[in-house]
């Protein structure tokens, strides 16, 4: 059950930073948030603080169980790399996919036509 809840705090941690979530937060309260904009230290430290929340019931439980904790947290974070990694991929090439189908629809491109420059003109 951990280990799927760990699963998804890497992916929910990862995605927030790639969708820009977090960018948009510090644009908003205007204060950098380090640990929270990098999405390996953020699955790092959500992991953990969750992991010892759950599985510690007491103070006394932590030290037998923080070495697994701590693996699994490293765990996750390496998965994030890969993750983020992933995800980039998938945005490159969606976007090369959707150039394809919609070449006017990039307002980054100044060479691509306007859409007035690409409708049809019906005869009247």
């Amino acid at each position: 059950m951990i280990v799927l809840n760990a699963l998804m705090i890497t992916f929910s941690a990862t995605a927030i930073n790639h969708l820009g979530l977090v960018t948009a937060v510090e644009e908003v309260i205007s204060r950098p948030l380090p640990v929270i904009n990098c999405p390996k230290c953020l699955t790092f430290w959500a992991t953990l603080i969750y992991g010892c929340s759950v599985c510690c019931d007491s103070i006394a439980a932590l030290p037998s169980a923080l070495p697994h904790l701590f693996a699994l947290s490293l765990l996750c974070a390496w998965l994030a790399i890969w993750l983020d990694l992933a995800m980039g991929i998938i945005d490159h090439l969606y976007i090369k996919v959707y150039d394809t189908f919609y070449p006017t629809a990039n307002p980054t491109d100044p060479d691509a036509p306007s859409p007035s420059d690409t409708m049809p003109v019906v005869p009247r």
